[in-house]
């Protein structure tokens, strides 16, 4: 009997252990994706600081492309730091379109192309894309294995108990964003 009791008592004293543990591993893991996020978001960011300065400087010299423009500014209006981080992703994918559709409008401009302003522009916006893009690999990494932790027996017990949600993967969606955003001279 007194054997027993101290094998149920051992027991016990494991099962906490796990739990305690899992626990801090899911907590660590939940603040590893939000640091990714935050990451990305500073160049997301970025890249939404740079739009009304690419689309100004487009606009003076494709008058009569404003469909495109319109659409790259309406992704664009408003502030970005009221934007939940799904709003940030969702309004993300609609800038990856609609940059891709000016460096397309761009082509059709040979002054443009040789504007100055313009080409600092695009660098910039390249070089942003480039960050968003390993930030994107960084982040979705990080996500995958907290969703695996969470999703996966016996942790899946232990988020479920304290309530870890599964996160979302920042996708891309479609083949033109799919395609490196970027202007060849």
């Amino acid at each position: 009997m007194k054997y027993a009791l101290i094998a149920i008592v051992v027991i016990i004293v494991l099962i906490i252990l796990y739990i305690g543990s899992t626990y801090n591993s899911l907590v660590k893991k939940k603040n590893s994706v939000e640091e990714a996020f935050s990451t990305m978001d500073v160049y997301l960011k970025k890249r939404w600081d740079l739009i009304p300065n690419i689309v100004s400087t487009v606009k003076g010299y494709a008058k009569h492309e404003a469909e495109t423009l319109e659409k790259v500014i309406s992704a664009r209006n408003g502030r970005y730091q009221d934007l939940t981080d799904d709003e940030k992703v969702a309004v993300n994918s609609e800038l990856s379109k609609g940059l891709a559709s000016i460096n397309v409008v761009a082509e059709q401009y040979p002054d443009l192309k040789a504007n100055e302003n313009f080409l600092n522009l695009q660098n910039q916006l390249n070089r942003t894309e480039e960050d968003i893009a390993n930030a994107r690999k960084f982040y979705n990494a990080v996500v995958k294995s907290y969703n695996n932790t969470i999703e996966m027996f016996p942790s899946n017990i232990v988020a479920g108990m304290f309530n870890f949600a599964k996160k979302q993967m920042f996708v891309v969606e479609n083949t033109v964003q799919r395609e490196n955003v970027k202007v060849e001279f």
